[in-house]
């Protein structure tokens, strides 16, 4: 199984080419929605990596992947400028994927 990502730019991509993940960059939706449906087809991708950008042009689509809960799994990565969700974001994804609640120290 292999990672691809979706970037919606160029130096993510050369980021993650340089740890040897294929990918491509793409800005129009229905480009992104083509590659999604391309990769979940793709019997060798196991791992979709997406940037927040393209996350926010199909979020719908994320959330119909995730809830499929088969292959592939796909995952928002932060791009270049950073995070811009909330920062306990892998808490608040634990807890609603599992149901468990972890004690955070302050």
């Amino acid at each position: 199984m292999r990672f691809f990502l979706i970037s919606d730019n160029i130096d993510t991509l050369l980021g993650l080419r340089l740890a040897g993940v294929k990918g491509v960059v793409l800005h129009e939706r229905e480009k992104v929605l083509k590659k999604i449906e391309e990769l979940e087809k793709d019997e060798t991708v196991g791992i979709i990596l997406v940037t927040q950008k393209i996350e926010q042009m199909i979020p719908d689509k994320i959330r119909d992947i995730k809830l499929r809960r088969g292959l592939p799994l796909i995952f928002v990565i932060p791009d270049r400028h950073g995070w811009k969700g909330p920062k306990d974001f892998i808490t608040r994804y634990v807890q609603s994927a599992i149901g468990v609640r972890i004690n955070e120290k302050e």
